[in-house]
């Protein structure tokens, strides 16, 4: 299998989003998985209150079963995406990198970029890390750079605004 460093310049120096960006996926997911597994899992509880049908109907049981293994793999497998997440600063250009089995790697020039946004939640602030958007002339090439250190978050918004404002002069 080819190295996702193959689908970019040789060279290039990939950096990595900060590892507590784990934590705040495996907690996403984790309390998105519970709260399915209890959607799902109303005719379960119906059952087992008496209120309607018999609980050792297998179907009842199917769904919530489901959702939970789903769940499970979904957060056996942040790690290895959240470490898959990745950019790289060049020139006249940002490199972004993510996914496992279906890689990516996208390209921002710097001369392209409107504005650049820094996005937190209560979440992501408990762990001192923020969500970094490239918002370009073309909604489809917007690019989201998720799990930063807030320091370096604002320090790339910093650096992409002004490399972006000195690519843009020459047009």
């Amino acid at each position: 299998m080819p190295d996702i460093n193959d689908l970019g310049p040789q060279g290039l120096s990939w950096r990595r989003v900060s590892p507590a960006y784990i934590k705040v996926r495996l907690i996403s997911a984790t309390v998105s998985t519970v709260i399915w597994v209890l959607i799902t899992g109303v005719p379960v509880i119906l059952a087992l209150l008496s209120i309607w049908g018999d609980p050792s109907d297998l179907w009842r049981w199917l769904p919530p079963a489901i959702v939970l293994v789903w769940g499970i793999i979904d957060l056996c497998l942040i790690p290895r995406r959240v470490r898959a997440i990745g950019y790289a600063e060049q020139g006249t250009e940002l490199w972004l990198r993510r996914g496992i089995i279906f890689r990516s790697v996208t390209v921002v020039p710097y001369g392209r970029m409107q504005y650049v946004d820094i996005k937190t939640g209560p979440l992501l602030n408990a762990f001192g890390l923020a969500d970094l958007t490239l918002h370009t002339a073309a909604a489809a090439t917007d690019a989201n750079l998720p799990g930063l250190p807030r320091a370096e978050a604002d320090r790339l918004r910093e650096e992409l605004t002004r490399r972006g404002e000195e690519l843009m002069v020459g047009l």
